[in-house]
């Protein structure tokens, strides 16, 4: 059986906003960093598994896709806080 198909809704808007928002204000961090600012993230987010992302969506109201749009903000720019301060920054630069 695969099961390569469930994953985690927010994985996607974490990935979208770090790739929008965030990375670019970080030019000369690398990967690493960003990596570590995904995976804190989604620790504080709460789990919400899809197979489809499109079924999720048209389930969703409008007030509740704007909620989880503010939790992953909210998140993201906390972990970036967390990462900056608590890890060494020469390891997370290029």
């Amino acid at each position: 059986m695969d099961f390569s198909s469930i994953h985690n809704y927010y994985e996607h808007l974490v990935e979208h906003y770090l790739l929008d928002n965030v990375i670019p204000k970080y030019p000369d961090h690398n990967e690493e960093f960003f990596l570590d600012i995904a995976c804190y993230a989604l620790t504080k987010l709460p789990t919400r598994y899809m197979r489809h992302e499109v079924d999720l969506a048209f389930y969703m109201s409008e007030r509740e896709r704007s909620k989880i749009k503010k939790e992953v903000e909210k998140s993201v720019n906390d972990a970036v806080r967390y990462i900056n301060k608590n890890f060494d920054r020469e390891k997370t630069k290029d």
